[in-house]
Parts: C-alpha cells; sequence; structure tokens
C-alpha cells in the first residue's frame, strides 16, 4: 500500500523532458517545509487515500502517456515508494522521480531517472540537503535548483562550482515563480558562462500558478 495525493495526466512542464504528456503520481507527505512550496496541500501524510500499488500502476498505465512521473509531497518519505518505481518501470514508459535530495536515493532504481531539487538558502531548508546523494547521479538524471534571488543564485553558483564540476547530470536553474525575473536570471547565467540549462514552469505559463492537477 501507499498514500497517495492524487494522480493525473497532463504536459510535463519541468526537466529537460519538459512538454512531453505525462502521468503524475503524487505521493503525500513531506518533511520539509520550503518557503517557495507550491504544492503546500500534499504536505501532510493524511493527504491523501491509501492505494495498491498495482491499482496505482494500473492507473497510470491506462492513459498510456510516455512518461510518468513521481513527485510529492516528498515521495522517498514513504517506504514503499521504491517498490512503485520499480512496478512503474515495469510499464515500459520513461520514469521520473522528483526529490528534494533530503533522502537516501540509494535504493532507487538506476534506470528511473531523477530530478534532485538541492535546496537553496532561500527556501529555508539548505541544511537538509543530503550531498552524498550527488555520487549516485548519472548521464540520465537531473539536478535542480529553485532560485528566490540573486543571492541563491550566487549560492548556486558556488555549489556548481565547488561541488558539480564533474557530475554527469544535467543542472537546471528554474527561476522562483513571482520572486525572481526570468530575464535577470538569464543575464546572469550569460554572464557567468555557467554550464546550466534555465528552465521556467511551463504548467503556470499555460494554466496559471494557482491551478492544481495540471
Amino acid at each position: 500500500m501507499i498514500n497517495i495525493h492524487e494522480i493525473y495526466q497532463s504536459i510535463q512542464g519541468e526537466s529537460t523532458l519538459a512538454g512531453m504528456p505525462c502521468t503524475f503520481v503524487r505521493l503525500a507527505g513531506c518533511p520539509l517545509r520550503c518557503s517557495y512550496c507550491d504544492t503546500p496541500q500534499a504536505i501532510a501524510f493524511d493527504s491523501g487515500n491509501s492505494m495498491a500499488i498495482d491499482d496505482v500502476v494500473a492507473q497510470a498505465k491506462s492513459w498510456s502517456n510516455p512518461l510518468l512521473l513521481v513527485t510529492g509531497g516528498e515521495p522517498l518519505a514513504q517506504k514503499s515508494c521504491i517498490e512503485l518505481l520499480q512496478k512503474l518501470l515495469n510499464t515500459g514508459g520513461i520514469v521520473q522521480l522528483e526529490t528534494s535530495g533530503a533522502l537516501d536515493v540509494r535504493l532507487v532504481p538506476s534506470a528511473v531517472r531523477k530530478v534532485l531539487d538541492i535546496k537553496t538558502p532561500g527556501s529555508g531548508e539548505e541544511k537538509r540537503n543530503r550531498w552524498e546523494n550527488l555520487q549516485y547521479l548519472n548521464a540520465e538524471d537531473e539536478i535542480k535548483f529553485v532560485l528566490k534571488d540573486q543571492a541563491d543564485y550566487m549560492w548556486a553558483k558556488g555549489v556548481i562550482e565547488k561541488r558539480l564540476q564533474n557530475t554527469p547530470a544535467t543542472i537546471l536553474l528554474s527561476p522562483c515563480w513571482g520572486a525572481l525575473s526570468a530575464e535577470d536570471l538569464c543575464a546572469w547565467i550569460l554572464r557567468d558562462k555557467l554550464p546550466v540549462r534555465m528552465q521556467l514552469q511551463m504548467h503556470k505559463v499555460i494554466w496559471g500558478a494557482e491551478k492544481t492537477g495540471v
């Protein structure tokens, strides 16, 4: 069994796979309290319904989307997430996991594409970063920084230069919606020649920041 906040289909709005038709499996519960959290409704561990993992997989498979994303909340906060990921891989689609990086990713199946969300000072949860996770990333994984301001950008730049010079993962910089200008972030990236990709939250561009279930 696993506690599910919601399952729905939409377009993947983030990562290098942005724009792909995607089935979202959002797990309930998160031990973090990021200042910019855009899914506070999924923070509580009792915010969802208990479902059999096979039923979750069957529902996700029924939409036949090429991409399946397990997100939260913080999905790895539920131990049964690993079993869910493995069974989703058996459907034949691409499986992504979005995780804060505060929890150990060693047991995540290697075929799952991890999106590790490094917490900046502006998030209020910088201390929760589990830096050991960086060694378990491969070329299909991604490292995401959500930036609230220039101070966050400079902090992320320092992390990239000190910790990520040899990472095989793609590095993504994302301006916090409503807090940091995308134009400013573009200018800083070009100025500093950072080896990164900038991303916007495509789903918010399409449906607006307050729309849920998209």
